[in-house]
């Protein structure tokens, strides 16, 4: 009999993560699902198993807290005695004028959507390697590769998830436990609704025209388990914007200060 891999999946009560869940859960996974917001977490549980009838262990956390996490990694070992994939997901959007943004919004951002997942792999890996298997996800964005208008400091805590994930696939090499970094673009979902604006008037879900649909998201993560690779677009034509970027960097300058000319006279 096969065994359903164990998932780990932060920030699952809504959005990328909560589509996420849901799709390894109807791959037959045990899912272990955090977030901040117990009732949400128990909603969801309930849909899981009933919909799927897989096992589903809830645990609220706030990846800002290296005991929530400790006790997050803790109850997963307790209960199924190994971690094969975490997916962190966990994170907020802030958006406005890098001079607009204060010391503390920024700091918070980074606590979340940096350091949260700097704190999971820390306390997964151990575990991962003494399996010696494992996949890590970190859920990135688009901004992560290039940065935006009124997008500098939420792009500055995806791009450092990007170097971040880009020195630990080095650091596992050989070691049986791979990682991933997915790059999601604009995606239909509460992220944008939870979202802080620090200059008023600014309306991030406008930034990139047609959004995708978190199951779509959550499609690519899970195919990314299955098939690792470095990095996964889950918009191929940004692959392709990001490589014309890195080719032509005062062009995409350029369509940068265009936009944001655009945005500052409406």
């Amino acid at each position: 009999m096969t065994r359903a891999p164990v998932v780990i999946v932060t920030g699952a009560s809504a959005g990328i993560g909560r589509a996420t869940a849901a799709r390894f859960a109807r791959d037959g996974a045990a899912v272990v699902i955090a977030a901040r917001s117990r009732e949400r977490l128990d909603r969801l549980t309930a849909r899981l198993q009933s919909r799927f009838g897989v096992e589903v262990l809830v645990q609220r956390c706030d990846v800002r807290e290296a005991e929530d996490i400790g006790r997050l990694i803790a109850a997963t070992i307790n209960r199924f005695g190994r971690i094969d994939v975490l997916v962190n997901n966990a994170g907020y959007g802030l958006y406005g004028l890098v001079e607009d943004t204060p010391d503390q919004e920024f700091r918070d951002l980074l606590e979340t959507n940096l350091l949260g997942a700097h704190r999971a792999i820390r306390a997964a890996l151990p575990h991962m390697r003494r399996q010696g298997s494992g996949h890590i996800v970190n859920v990135g964005s688009v901004v992560g590769k290039r940065g935006w208008p009124y997008h500098g400091a939420y792009a500055a805590t995806k791009f450092a998830l990007t170097g971040l994930t880009q020195s630990l696939r080095a650091e596992l090499a050989g070691s049986g436990v791979s990682v991933t970094l997915v790059l999601p673009a604009t995606t239909d979902s509460e992220f944008f609704d939870a979202a802080r604006i620090v200059t008023p008037g600014y309306e991030p879900a406008a930034m990139l025209g047609r959004a995708q649909t978190p199951g779509q998201v959550a499609k690519a993560i899970v195919h990314s388990v299955g098939h690792p690779s470095a990095e996964v677009n889950t918009v191929p034509q940004m692959r392709i914007a990001q490589v014309l970027a890195e080719a032509f960097p005062a062009l995409a300058a350029k369509a940068s200060e265009l936009y944001y000319r655009r945005r500052s006279r409406t």
